[in-house]
């Protein structure tokens, strides 16, 4: 449906009054920024062994100058041939803050249950330098609940805080957050889940400001129309990895 045409001073006159939303909902933002980072922590115990570039490292290896750590769970199974299309578009989104969370004593690292070789190949393939481990060999995805295996016998899993059911891959989407202290005790202070993801999506802010939006209404699934950033110009088929719509 074609929007009204007006007058500058019309236009002008609407603009101001959604601005009163937007500076509202500016404020709410920063109000649940504050009280997630007073969130309680908890201390990780368990020994993470990761499979890296540099050999077996632990957790505290990902941090490293920094006390602290995001980890980007990305849906990378190791029966797979290449990674989530949906993940990829937020690592297209993230990987260039590197330098900026440096910056602020935060690292970034992307976490997937394939092994290494294949981590680094499409790593390459997608013009990455972001970190990115194998917990192929741990319960490191179990335990932050971002893969099914603990389905109960009727399907469904915890995810998003809650149980959830027909999910089409075993890999789950999510995103932790860790620091530590002085005497390297390891805390995680938060993860989101889902569409909670949405926040460190840059295409889809910019896709939100113009007059078709995401255009994703009549698609099979929100982020269907999604491809990894070296295939739009090709017939290549989208694998069918996303974030069910079920998901918020």
């Amino acid at each position: 449906m074609k929007n009204k045409i007006v007058s500058a001073d019309e236009w002008l006159n609407s603009r101001k009054q959604l601005l009163e939303k937007e500076k509202s909902f500016t404020k709410l933002r920063d109000e649940i920024s504050h009280e997630l980072r007073q969130l309680p922590w908890v201390k990780i115990n368990k020994d993470y062994k990761f499979h890296s570039n540099a050999g077996e490292v632990n957790l505290h290896y990902l941090f490293g100058s920094n006390s602290q750590l995001i980890v980007y769970h990305f849906m990378f199974p190791n029966d797979w041939d290449e990674g989530c299309k949906s993940c990829s578009i937020i690592t297209d989104s993230i990987n260039p803050c590197q330098p900026h969370l440096a910056a602020r004593d935060v690292s970034l690292v992307l976490v997937s249950r394939a092994e290494i070789k294949k981590l680094n190949a499409f790593k390459i393939r997608m013009g990455w330098t972001v970190d990115w481990v194998s917990s192929k060999d741990n319960d490191f995805n179990i335990d932050f609940n971002v893969c099914t295996d603990n389905s109960n016998d009727d399907g469904s899993y915890y995810y998003n805080y809650r149980m959830m059911s027909l999910y089409p891959s075993g890999e789950l989407p999510g995103l932790s957050v860790f620091t530590k202290d002085s005497d390297d005790n390891i805390y995680h202070s938060y993860s989101t889940y889902g569409r909670g993801l949405e926040e460190f999506l840059g295409t889809y802010r910019l896709l939100d400001i113009v007059p078709k939006g995401r255009d994703e209404n009549n698609l099979a699934w929100p982020m269907e129309w999604i491809k990894h950033n070296d295939r739009y110009n090709s017939n290549a088929k989208n694998n069918c990895c996303h974030i069910h719509p079920s998901i918020e």
